[in-house]
């Protein structure tokens, strides 16, 4: 089979899930023989371009006649079975979507995030949950500067996004979309979504605890509990800092790995703190070591997680998570299984909850077990890569009824 694959990338140096979702996925179909033809964008070209540049590229958001032309092409030489879009926002814009559709080929597209019913992708006005623009009233956001805290950014997306709205773009012109969670399926069917072209695959990760041996460093403590991933507001950093903030936890070791916009504030308020290790960016491998030698995962995330893959890399390594009851922990994490689920921005529930755990080692280690039996159970490679050919045989074999 013969898979074009199309994603815009996030800024250099970002560990974005999608990001790292498109890589693994496509390096796993081609393990099995198939073809994949690449095709992406990245942000870093925005932000090398000029003057000039950037203006194109914000007009191309809307529609980009260069990347629509391309596709169109890549598709005449290479003649795909399947087009399989992961992030087209903000480079390569809806316009790809037309190139597959109106050259005949069949399109499936992850959603990785909720931007079919936010176009900010967050589901945030600022740190509280909205999803108001599910109706398409897209240009409440200026009021709020949702996007990137800017009115006139705002107006922009919204104006993208309202435009396709009305030319139902994101409605007509894919076939299949693979969604990560329960949640996402919801909110697409409540704003109109045939809910026949919706399938749920989670994603996946290599299985880390067959590589990963716990690192020991004399710099950490013997026991601690473990941070990783962006060091930004919608992970719930700031409730973290809360959480440790709390007279309970200051004979609780908090390890952190991670970069992000928070970054230098948390690291400010680390230095006050005996108890927190700042480790700030750490090379894979390493992380993976320092977090299986860990009790277990922190993870307050206050946004829809679409299938997060620090809790499930978390799990491969058998630590179980304490994570925000919320998009995918929601269905994820079973509360006494293979962790324990708190209620959003709960600061308290998740300082009792880490505490009682971090009292009984016993229980962290089945619990720990338990996880890994759950990523066993859910996201190793070779099911996942299973179920991703299902879903591109299952739309070739419509799209071929549809021109007999």
């Amino acid at each position: 089979m013969k898979i074009l694959a199309i994603h815009n990338f996030h800024r250099k140096g970002s560990a974005s899930g999608d990001d790292q979702v498109y890589k693994s996925e496509t390096a796993l179909l081609e393990a099995h023989g198939h073809t994949v033809v690449r095709y992406t964008a990245s942000n870093d070209e925005f932000d090398n371009a000029g003057a000039v540049g950037k203006a194109l590229s914000t007009f191309g958001m809307l529609w980009s006649f260069k990347h629509y032309k391309a596709i169109r092409k890549l598709i005449k030489q290479e003649k795909p079975d399947v087009v399989h879009v992961h992030t087209f926002f903000p480079l390569l814009s809806p316009s790809i979507l037309y190139a597959a559709k109106r050259s005949g080929v069949p399109v499936v597209a992850t959603l990785h995030d909720t931007r079919f019913v936010c176009p900010c992708s967050t589901s945030l006005r600022g740190t509280q949950l909205c999803n108001k623009c599910g109706d398409g009233r897209y240009f409440r956001m200026c009021r709020y500067g949702c996007f990137k805290g800017s009115r006139a950014q705002s107006f922009i997306v919204a104006g993208i996004f309202k435009y396709h709205r009305i030319r139902k773009s994101f409605y007509k012109q894919i076939d299949k979309y693979i969604c990560l969670n329960d949640n996402q399926i919801r909110l697409l069917k409540k704003i109109g979504f045939d809910g026949s072209k919706i399938v749920k695959k989670y994603n996946f990760v290599p299985d880390a605890e067959a590589s990963s041996k716990a690192m020991k460093n004399d710099d950490l403590p013997k026991r601690y509990a473990v941070f990783y991933g962006r060091i930004g507001e919608e992970k719930g950093v700031r409730i973290l800092m809360k959480i440790w903030d709390k007279p309970q936890m200051k004979d609780i070791p908090l390890v952190v790995m991670g970069g992000g916009p928070l970054e230098d504030e948390f690291c400010a308020w680390a230095e006050k703190k005996e108890n927190v290790y700042f480790l700030g960016y750490t090379q894979h491998d390493t992380c993976l070591s320092i977090v299986k030698g860990g009790e277990f995962v922190v993870f307050p995330s206050i946004w829809y997680e679409g299938c997060s893959m620090v809790e499930i890399e978390a799990e491969s390594l058998g630590k179980a998570l304490i994570a925000t009851d919320l998009g995918f922990s929601a269905e994820a994490v079973q509360n006494g299984v293979n962790g324990y689920k708190v209620p959003l921005n709960d600061v308290d529930g998740f300082t009792e909850t880490i505490a009682d755990l971090w009292k009984d080692p016993q229980k962290c280690k089945k619990l720990g077990e338990n996880a890994r039996a759950d990523y066993e159970s859910k996201y190793l490679p070779e099911d996942n890569y299973s179920r991703l050919i299902g879903i591109y045989e299952r739309v070739i074999r419509k799209a071929g009824g549809k021109k007999k």
